[in-house]
């Protein structure tokens, strides 16, 4: 079997990028792995061996690299890292954290109906009723979860998934894209957890900003194979103009994308910006902008044989349209037009 072809490397940064050589052994060792995003055991295996880079511009290439390898392994990978970034920022600010050891997860959705509370006992904290949009919770170790602690304020808990006291629902989930990434409720029922930060923490740390610009990096990155493929047609002995439109339409969101990507990295990474939650707003609506533009155009350009035929393209195009979803479309729009309407508007 020959090996898989994948988009030049790197994808982002210049490759003489300092420690960019860490993300190299990363990636070579996402190779080895037999079947990346569909053997669930083995990609957590590898996921648990990587190390978080040192810069948010490296984390975002690795995320867009693996997802390029398969999108599901991104989508895997990206809560691990943003939760050893969470634990890394708590203790910079002098919280106390939990050992970081095993493989872990974010998860901070809420869902009207279900509540998730803590409690606290003579120091000691305990979770309380449902937390919705849980991912790979049967699957993993540890999790990061966010809790009511009171009628207005939450606060971050680490909790082990472990624990008898939670209980991780195997759906209700009928996905057919990353259908392998189960993400349904758990309930818990009395789970001593470890508090990670004050009330209210876990939203106003920088880093917060940075993980929602990291998921557009696995969105842009699952793409990426989708130009190539856009490029192929147009290659073909009897492709027309109108192949090399989709593929010209594709290409420039993606690239217009990268640019943001490429940009928001370079602010983030030098810090002190002011209106780094505006920033990231922006740029996922870029970026998933330029994913749903590229998915429209493969459609267009590439008809139903690849969907029904090519089990790879098929499964990338169905784990992508679900991927982006986490995105809230207008709402998320709305939310940018209201920040600039009350004066954030520094470009």
């Amino acid at each position: 079997m020959s090996a898989p072809v994948h988009p030049p490397f790197p994808l982002l940064i210049p490759d003489d990028t300092p420690d960019l050589d860490d993300v190299r052994a990363a990636l070579a060792r996402a190779d080895a792995v037999g079947e990346l995003g569909t053997d669930l055991a083995a990609t957590l295996a590898w996921v648990v061996g990587v190390a978080r880079p040192r810069s948010v511009a490296l984390t975002w290439e690795l995320l867009a690299s693996v997802a390029a390898r398969d999108v599901a392994a991104a989508r895997i990978l990206e809560p691990h890292l943003d939760a050893l970034g969470i634990l890394d920022e708590a203790a910079v600010a002098g919280y106390p954290t939990p050992d970081p050891a095993g493989s872990w997860g974010v998860f901070a959705a809420e869902s009207p109906g279900t509540r998730l509370e803590a409690r606290e006992d003579a120091g000691t904290w305990t979770l309380h009723g449902t937390k919705p949009w849980c991912s790979l919770a049967a699957d993993l170790t540890h999790a990061l979860v966010t809790a009511w602690v009171d009628d207005e304020r939450r606060q971050l808990f680490a909790l082990d998934l472990r624990d008898r006291a939670v209980t991780a629902r195997t759906g209700p989930w009928h996905a057919r894209g990353l259908d392998r990434v189960v993400s349904a409720p758990i309930d818990v029922d009395g789970a001593v957890a470890v508090p990670v930060g004050e009330p209210g923490w876990y939203l106003r740390r920088p880093g917060f900003a940075h993980g929602g610009v990291g998921v557009a990096a696995c969105w842009w990155g699952g793409a990426v194979p989708l130009r190539s493929a856009l490029a192929a047609a147009a290659r073909a002995d009897r492709a027309d103009q109108l192949s090399r439109v989709h593929l010209g339409r594709a290409d420039t969101a993606l690239w217009a994308a990268r640019a943001v990507l490429v940009e928001t990295a370079q602010v983030f990474g030098a810090g002190g910006s002011a209106s780094e939650s505006l920033r990231a707003a922006r740029a996922r609506a870029v970026v998933v902008d330029a994913v749903e533009t590229t998915l429209a155009e493969a459609a267009h350009a590439l008809g139903p044989l690849p969907l029904v035929t090519d089990e790879a393209h098929a499964r990338r195009v169905a784990d992508l349209q679900v991927y982006v979803r986490q995105h809230h479309a207008a709402r998320d729009l709305a939310k940018i037009g209201g920040d600039v309407a009350e004066g954030a508007n520094a470009w």
